[in-house]
């Protein structure tokens, strides 16, 4: 097994420097978290998929780091060269826009659409306006906030990623006004790129949720399967391979089933999120360097109105 550890590592041939973009660390004396901070010249992440803020380089807990980089390819319009426990919003009335006009993404902007394919956030789109970004710091926390001006929707978005004191815990916490004159209706999921303590991805780590799971997948019986409320591995994934699922059922209506534990057996190491809002739906993606649980929840704001919602990292350790 240590063999392949140092051979997946070796995949990750891609340095990139901690100097070169622009960043933050916060800590909490237990917690001590690397971020990278949102920038439309220098930023490290300037794609059109996800959220540009909350980017996270590493999270390190007890002698254990949760996150990292699991891709071996680096451009900062890659969809998916993004660490931690990054957002993507579904994009405002895609379907409805004519090829030449404009849609909304929230977190990222205004982007052009050039054609009547169907939404993919693989592809490379043309951001018109980043909008407006300012970010504020303490030793503790960053606070990220988003502003955006167009003439289909505005919005004020605010999310703050902050370490509890005293407490092996990482909240986000987010604030989504709607300063424009149209509805906003969208989801948004957290993608949640673990690869806790750079070990490959196989046996000896599991997902666990309080309801049994149901669903079937890319992988599932080769490579993971589930079994009652947990998702686990029966070998360890190699090169080209993945395991996914994009809907797993099971779930009720509360927050209550949004309660996902994620466990490393082999180093001891876990994580608990939860949130205070119910799940609209619930995926699970995987590869030979990082494993995805992506819990969805549903966003409706009337203009003039405000919606808010958290979400809790609590980390631990356990036996190995």
């Amino acid at each position: 097994m240590k063999i392949i550890y140092y051979l997946l590592s070796g995949l990750i041939i891609i340095a990139m420097s901690t100097t070169k973009f622009p960043q933050t660390e916060i800590t909490n004396g237990l917690i001590r978290a690397t971020i990278y901070l949102p920038d439309a010249k220098t930023g490290y992440y300037q794609g059109t998929r996800f959220d540009w803020s909350g980017n996270m380089v590493s999270l390190e807990y007890s002698g254990h780091n949760y996150f990292g980089q699991w891709f071996t390819k680096y451009s900062p319009e890659i969809h998916d060269v993004i660490m931690g426990p990054v957002e993507e919003f579904a994009p405002l009335d895609y379907s409805e826009i004519k090829p030449g006009g404009s849609f909304v993404k929230i977190g990222v902007g205004v982007v052009y659409k050039q054609d009547d394919l169907p939404y993919t956030f693989s592809r490379v789109y043309q951001l018109l306006n980043h909008g407006k970004w300012t970010v504020k710091k303490k030793p503790d926390q960053v606070l990220f906030i988003h502003d955006l001006a167009d003439k289909a929707y505005s919005y004020h978005y605010e999310k703050k990623a902050q370490l509890i004191k005293d407490k092996p815990e990482l909240v986000l916490s987010h604030i989504l006004k709607n300063t424009g004159t149209r509805t906003i209706e969208t989801d948004v999921y957290d993608h949640n790129f673990f690869m806790i303590d750079k070990y490959p991805i196989g046996p000896g780590l599991i997902v666990r949720v309080p309801f049994n799971l149901k669903g079937e997948g890319v992988g599932f019986g080769e490579l993971a399967e589930i079994h009652n409320n947990q998702i686990s591995f029966l070998r360890v994934i190699g090169k080209g391979e993945e395991a996914e699922c994009y809907s797993l059922q099971g779930f009720g209506p509360t927050p209550d089933d949004y309660e996902i534990r994620i466990e490393n057996k082999i180093t001891g190491a876990g994580v608990k999120i939860t949130c205070d809002q119910p799940l609209l739906k619930l995926a699970f993606w995987s590869c030979p360097t990082t494993l995805c649980p992506e819990p969805y929840i549903k966003i409706k704001v009337e203009p003039g109105k405000e919606f808010s919602w958290e979400i809790k990292y609590e980390f631990y350790t356990l036996s190995k």
